[in-house]
């Protein structure tokens, strides 16, 4: 058996530059002669003063607060969780460094696999795939409509080619055949993720604009995949906008940011993050110029995700969508940040932006709500009328500037908070004022700092007219038990170390989660944006992963649950008789009436929306301002419409519309 020779480890050693890789995982500062940043092995992300340190002309590092330490080789293996063999030859592929064996290098193809990891086979199955994919979106004929639909969204070749962009073909049969031909076995293809669990020579990614999900050292270690314009399943309809790869022992979703490798750099220069909610915000604010931008992997933004991101930044911005769920998806990201000692801010694309080209009204693509030339009253979050719903939107609508304009109308997270605690609740009454104010409980529990936290609940305070010493005796009781109001129900669905409680959302997706056959009729009446319970909107997608791979069964929709308070909700609530079948129960039933509410719940929160509106294009009436009148005769049909809808489905005896 073949053995790395001494002489690779220590040309290795030699050549390796010992900051370079600990930037890979900390973001490293000059202070007095020496690199310090904030240890990535304890504190939580939460230590204020940086106690890692490394020695670039010994190549060691060494922890003062927790006493870990040693070279740098073994400082990786501690963060990637690789054994010694795995690590050197990541680091010598990393620094040129040619390997060498002892007993002589393994021979041929089969002794070379036989001496390759599992793990190194796959990422190397993976970066070949992905090369793959690259080819037929640039270079082949069948590539010419996912060419167009990038075209089309203002993304240019330098995105297409930093992020690797691809197109899988729509020959489901072709990457079997490819990788077969390059002796890849039928049992490693399968196991890869590549292809259907039950159709093995069947592509998983077929017909779809293919996005690389890399790990920090731009390794493809999964896919995403979007359909394409005009698509359809064989069974003619529409099929999912996105899927993606599952986990397996090099992806783990809740641990990858799409993007990372890209934005490092620019990442660990500014120290501030933007945050998004999909791949496409991603590549529209890289090609604005707004290059530190990451997204999530199909899944909301985690706290493993926000300890990744504090190695090398002190800031994350949030660029959500500007609709209610893309609100309520910030308000709990917010949260996330500061526990993991994140500074934050907010930008709500979809709001006016004053300065930007064709503002107005009318343009309105992400304004600061400290801006009072651009939404009357700093009424920001829901009285102009949103053109563009996020970043992609807004580059596809208004170009590269505007976006990058945009993204620099941001308000701190306490500010963003505090009026979204006005737009929820009614404020002049006194049990609005401690609803608001009970809401921002949860990001004062994050806050680091017993200083900044009375700062923040004075200045919400404040901001409600309340009186401060009421509100700080109100916060020191909030532990105490007490009778329940309307300011729990912002919190119902959770997150994982809270108690999980049953709302509509989470009932009619656990439901369904037992019950995975009623899932093909569920998705063809609900879409994934009319979900805005996180907790559901989790089951949701693993939902239509197992549907998109041909899976059946609650355990395999269970698998794909990463949030464990979350599985274990929903395992408990489904083995209730509630969920299943019987003489009394009819599963089918209980989600169409669900459907039913949930719909409803929707249509009730446009009217809300109509309202702000409503008010604005009277102001602009008021003011005798071009197309007023119109856009107020249109909002009076959408509400008499609403209205209408409402009506019916209230009536409808369990019958749902679509």
């Amino acid at each position: 058996m073949s053995f790395i020779a001494r002489s690779t480890i220590d040309e290795l050693n030699e050549r390796l530059d010992a900051l370079a890789v600990a930037e890979q995982y900390v973001r490293m500062e000059k202070r007095g002669g020496r690199y310090w940043g904030r240890c990535p092995f304890h504190a939580g992300g939460n230590e204020r003063t940086p106690s890692f340190t490394v020695d670039p002309d010994r190549k060691l590092y060494h922890c003062f607060g927790c006493g870990k330490g040693g070279g740098m080789v073994g400082f990786v293996m501690e963060m990637e969780k690789t054994d010694f063999p795995e690590t050197i030859k990541s680091l010598a592929q990393r620094f040129s460094v040619p390997i060498v064996y002892e007993n002589g290098a393994p021979g041929d193809e089969g002794e070379r696999a036989a001496s390759q990891s599992r793990k190194e086979q796959l990422l190397d199955l993976l970066r070949r795939a992905a090369g793959v994919f690259s080819h037929f979106l640039l270079e082949r004929p069948e590539g010419a409509r996912a060419r167009e639909y990038l075209a089309s969204r203002g993304i240019g070749a330098g995105t297409i080619a930093r992020f690797r962009l691809g197109y899988a073909p729509a020959d489901r049969l072709w990457l079997y055949k490819f990788l077969r031909s390059k002796n890849y076995s039928p049992e490693f293809l399968r196991d890869s993720g590549l292809f259907s669990t039950n159709h093995p020579e069947s592509a998983f990614f077929w017909d779809r604009l293919m996005f690389p999900i890399a790990d920090r050292q731009g390794r493809a270690v999964a896919f995403g995949g979007r359909a394409l314009p005009g698509a359809a399943q064989m069974d003619g309809r529409d099929p999912p906008k996105y899927i993606n790869s599952r986990e397996n022992e090099v992806y783990k979703k809740s641990q990858i940011l799409f993007g990372l490798d890209v934005a490092l750099a620019e990442i660990r220069r500014g120290a501030t993050a933007y945050v998004v909610e999909g791949y496409m915000d991603a590549l529209a604010l890289h090609e604005a110029g707004a290059g530190r931008a990451v997204a999530p992997c199909g899944t909301a933004f985690t706290e493993e995700q926000a300890k990744l991101l504090r190695n090398w930044a002190e800031t994350a911005v949030l660029v959500f969508d500007s609709d209610e769920a893309g609100m309520k998806a910030a308000d709990k990201s917010i949260v996330i940040c500061r526990k993991n000692g994140l500074a934050c801010k907010v930008v709500v694309p979809g709001m006016e932006a004053s300065g930007a080209e064709g503002s107005g009204p009318d343009n309105a693509i992400g304004a600061s709500p400290g801006d009072a030339s651009s939404v009357a009253q700093g009424d920001y979050l829901g009285a102009a009328k949103a053109i563009a719903k996020d970043p992609a939107d807004i580059l596809q609508k208004f170009g590269a500037d505007a976006l990058k304009t945009a993204m620099e109308s941001t308000i701190v997270d306490i500010e963003y908070l505090i009026d979204r605690g006005k737009s929820l609740y009614d404020t002049a009454s006194p049990r609005g004022k401690a609803a608001a104010l009970a809401r921002l409980y949860p990001y004062l529990d994050a806050l680091g700092s017993l200083t900044e936290r009375n700062a923040c609940l004075e200045a919400a305070a404040d901001a409600l007219r309340a009186d401060r010493e009421a509100a700080k005796a109100d916060y020191a009781r909030r532990k105490e038990p007490r009778a329940r109001d309307g300011a729990d129900s912002e919190n119902e669905g959770g997150q994982a170390g809270k108690a999980l409680r049953m709302n509509d959302e989470l009932f009619l997706l656990t439901l369904v989660a037992v019950n995975p056959e009623l899932y093909a009729r569920f998705r063809s009446s609900v879409g994934m944006d009319e979900i805005e319970d996180s907790g559901a909107k989790e089951i949701f997608v693993a939902l239509e992963e197992c549907f998109a791979r041909g899976e059946s069964g609650a355990e395999a929709v269970l698998q794909r649950v990463t949030m464990k308070p979350l599985r274990d909700f929903v395992i408990e609530r489904g083995v209730s008789p509630e969920f299943r079948a019987s003489e009394t129960c009819d599963p089918g039933k209980l989600m169409r009436d669900g459907i039913r509410r949930i719909r409803i719940k929707r249509l009730r929160r446009r009217l809300a929306e109509i309202s702000g509106e409503l008010r604005l294009a009277e102001g602009r009436l008021a003011e005798d301002r071009s197309g007023a009148e119109q856009d107020l005769d249109e909002l009076i049909a959408e509400k008499m419409r609403l209205d209408a809808e409402i009506r019916e489905l209230e009536h409808a005896d369990g019958k749902v519309y679509k």
